[in-house]
């Protein structure tokens, strides 16, 4: 590993929706042992607004998140890469965890089906969580 943390990349498209839920859920239920990153292939300017407020709705502020360029360096920094629907743009490097998960894009979607993608992301999350071996 690169540090003495796991380190997690949420990945989509447009960093916009899915990722940004996802680090949220991450950050919220890991608190700091473990680092979060996320980035787009094709970022947005701004986060999903349907998206915040599915995550507020559950005491997860994401409002303040910026969609960032999906870097080769946040990928060699990431012991575990999770792809929600970015396909090939995504870059592959040996000896890294990669999981892709097949999730809905939440981008157009109205305030119910973006919570079920949300609680979808979530139960996922917690999944990911007790497989990595931390104390939250």
């Amino acid at each position: 590993m690169n540090s003495p943390k796991p380190s997690v990349l949420f990945v989509c498209v447009h960093n916009a929706g899915r990722s940004q839920m996802a680090a949220g859920f991450l950050r919220e239920i890991a608190g700091d042992s473990v680092e979060v990153f996320s980035g787009g292939t094709a970022p947005k300017d701004s986060v999903n607004p349907v998206a915040v407020e599915a995550m507020g709705e559950l005491g997860i502020d994401i409002s303040e998140n910026l969609p960032k360029k999906l870097t080769d360096d946040a990928v060699k920094q990431s012991d575990v890469v999770i792809t929600m629907g970015c396909g090939d743009e995504c870059p592959f490097y040996p000896g890294k965890r990669y999981e892709d998960w097949q999730l809905d894009d939440p981008a157009g979607q109205n305030i119910e089906q973006v919570r079920t993608i949300r609680d979808d992301i979530r139960g996922r999350v917690q999944e990911l969580v007790g497989s990595l071996n931390v104390e939250v």
